[in-house]
């Protein structure tokens, strides 16, 4: 369509040149673009220039500050937020824009998410539909959690879309690996201020964690692939009580030799 609708598009990014276009190709029909980046040393800036002369460079205060400031620095009274690896089909363009032209009393619309893993997409588990709220009326909500997972919660009704976002999240299993241990040490280094390690998580809680994905929603049917989502989700569980367990010797070591 010729005239651009009402839409902020908001995007962080960081070393995201592989995959920043794509994303950006799926919201070039809205009325601004706004990306925050946190000093990418690949060509992330300059792709992200081809498509808007909103790029903001900001230091990395993890993912809910640098959302929230991204969608504070938005114009228009609707927000789209996505995430670099993220994109919109075909079908979401069509239904977002209708939703748009008549929202009614909604302010805040929630979008299916499919991940591309393992070269094919992840029907089951806890990865579909995995309904992700990206869509909001500007002052009725910002993204809350604990980081790095981060939940948008808006003041108001909320709708849910039938179309997908595309998710692209791992370019390959050690990429998966790496931000497994990123992920589990800042779950260690946030909640080791206001938790105490336990030894029944630690050995439940992963066990848990695979019967939850691969049994009872279905992860088997989703193939070797499913198989793998399934242990290596259980792994990060285990791997964050580990460090928290971890994190809790360490400081007991401290205080003996002070």
């Amino acid at each position: 369509m010729n005239q651009k609708l009402p839409i902020s598009a908001c995007i962080i990014t960081f070393n995201e040149e592989s995959r920043i276009r794509d994303c950006l190709e799926s919201v070039k029909w809205v009325d601004e673009i706004v990306v925050v980046d946190s000093f990418s040393t690949d060509r992330t800036v300059n792709i992200c220039r081809e498509y808007t002369e909103r790029v903001y460079q900001r230091a990395w205060p993890g993912h809910i500050d640098q959302k929230n400031y991204a969608i504070g620095l938005a114009k228009n009274d609707w927000i789209l937020s996505l995430d670099a690896d993220e994109r919109l089909s075909p079908g979401l363009i069509l239904e977002i824009q209708e939703a748009i032209r008549n929202p009614g009393d909604t302010v805040g619309f929630l979008f299916p998410r499919c991940t591309f893993y393992l070269n094919r997409w992840i029907y089951h588990g806890d990865w579909y539909p995995n309904y992700q709220l990206r869509l909001l009326r500007k002052g009725f909500g910002q993204f809350q959690g604990t980081n790095p997972h981060d939940r948008v919660f808006v003041n108001g009704k909320t709708r849910y879309l039938k179309c997908e976002i595309y998710h692209f999240t791992y370019e390959n299993f050690s990429h998966q690996l790496r931000t497994i241990d990123s992920y589990s040490n800042i779950f260690a280094d946030v909640t080791e201020r206001g938790k105490r390690f336990s030894l029944f998580q630690l050995i439940f809680r992963p066990l848990c964690k695979f019967m939850r994905i691969y049994i009872i929603k279905m992860g088997f049917l989703d193939g070797l692939p499913g198989f793998i989502i399934a242990i290596s989700s259980a792994f990060y569980v285990f791997a964050k009580y580990v460090k928290l367990w971890e994190r809790g010797q360490n400081n007991e070591t401290k205080k003996l030799q002070n």
